[in-house]
């Protein structure tokens, strides 16, 4: 699927996401907001902040497949964190995941979430090849 990474300016770079991706054909798959309390061990993640980024990146991979994709077929995210102070420690664990280019992206702090353990939740759309 060819796509073009609008070169970002300094702090977009730091914090991991390009200003535009530009698409050609494609199918797009628009994701759900996806945030985890529970790791895929069944392990408790409440008050992590770091483990529940981690495992909601898992589990959009995992839906990914489903839609026969991968993580770099995301060409934009929504994130949406709980506490204003999580956000450089958010684009540092998106890095792990996005280490080339990376989608754009608006982080948006909330006052609370469906359920209350939850600390972050990352809503996406993804580009797909043709079929």
């Amino acid at each position: 699927m060819p796509r073009e990474y609008l070169q970002g300016n300094t702090r977009q770079e730091e914090r991991a996401f390009s200003p535009a991706v530009i698409t050609t054909g494609g199918r797009q798959a628009w994701l759900a907001g996806v945030g985890r309390t529970v790791d895929e061990d069944g392990n408790q993640l409440h008050g992590d902040f770091d483990a529940q980024v981690r495992a909601s990146f898992r589990a959009i991979g995992e839906v990914m497949k489903q839609c026969g994709g991968k993580l770099e077929d995301i060409v934009t995210m929504t994130v949406f964190i709980l506490d204003v102070r999580h956000g450089d420690r958010f684009t540092e664990i998106r890095k792990e995941f996005f280490p080339g280019d990376a989608p754009a992206s608006a982080l948006i702090t909330v006052k609370g979430f469906a359920r209350p353990e939850m600390m972050v939740e990352i809503q996406a759309i993804a580009v797909l090849g043709d079929e």
